[in-house]
């Protein structure tokens, strides 16, 4: 009798497990240059100076079924920094701006995702950028997910959110301190 009640409770529990689906996990595919961290700051009210960083990587999980489960990890190297033109890009790694030998790396680390849309959602969580962390939220799209040529599966994002730089202990000349952040990413499951 004790056998019997153990195999049902078993098979019970294998039967409650095996419909609820798992999230999966990624590498953000930086490697093969599938993923972007692009950032748009004013210049002195006149223009757009835009950039990029190069080098970084980052996880992510993702569930279709859940996406509000989903989570997201990006660690950035700030020297990596390229906006096209060597002067300026030494000179926004500098003191002046993010002091990239003072505060090497900046972090953004999901609390939580809300779902807003059929393939959008808020995400949230704590961005440390020059050695301050605050609560920031990214406005996400779900572009899809499947199969690729090489017998991997991925899914991808977009994601953009605005920072305003004095939050961070950063000054930029200019009255506008808003820095833009467009993030593109691609991510390949983990086997």
């Amino acid at each position: 009798m004790l056998k019997k009640t153990l195999a049902a409770l078993a098979l019970g529990t294998a039967l409650l497990t095996a419909g609820q689906a798992m999230a999966a996990d990624y590498t953000i595919d930086k490697e093969g240059q599938h993923a972007f961290i692009d950032w748009k700051v004013s210049h002195l009210g006149f223009s757009f100076i835009h950039g990029t960083f190069k080098d970084w990587s980052g996880t992510f999980s993702w569930d279709a079924a859940k996406p509000a489960d989903s989570k997201i990890d990006v660690t950035l190297k700030t020297a990596s920094l390229f906006s096209n033109h060597a002067e300026r890009d030494k000179h926004i790694a500098s003191k002046d701006f993010l002091d990239v030998s003072k505060f090497p790396e900046a972090t953004f680390k999901s609390t939580k995702v809300v779902p807003t849309g059929e393939k959008t959602a808020d995400v949230t969580g704590d961005l440390t950028l020059h050695g301050v962390t605050k609560p920031v939220t990214f406005k996400a799209t779900f572009n899809g997910e499947g199969k690729d040529p090489w017998g991997g599966e991925r899914a991808g994002f977009n994601a953009t959110t605005s920072v305003n730089l004095n939050d961070f202990g950063i000054k930029s000349p200019g009255a506008d301190q808003t820095l833009t952040l467009d993030i593109s990413l691609e991510g390949v499951k983990a086997k």
